[in-house]
């Protein structure tokens, strides 16, 4: 039982934490220090985060996204979209 609360609990908190390259997410890396960052973080930063409108989520974002073929999307571009555009 304490494995299956504890299995819980990790997943709720996962559900919460902001998306990589969301507009939260790049508010909270710039205020993290650069030095606690990974290499991943700084890609996801850079791609995202720099260029005004290209946070995952952010209104130039879902436009460009609409704007794409649909047979181009991937499955996380589908779900991310509707997380943030449709929602």
């Amino acid at each position: 039982m304490k494995r299956v609360l504890l299995i819980v609990g990790i997943l709720a908190l996962a559900a919460c934490a902001d998306e990589p390259g969301s507009e939260k997410w790049c508010a909270a890396k710039k205020e993290q220090p650069k030095t606690e960052w990974t290499a991943g973080d700084l890609a996801t930063y850079t791609k995202n985060c720099l260029i005004e409108g290209t946070a995952v989520g952010s209104k130039e974002w879902c436009e460009n996204l609409s704007d794409t073929p649909k047979g181009e999307w991937t499955a996380e571009d589908t779900a991310t979209y509707a997380k943030h555009c449709v929602l």
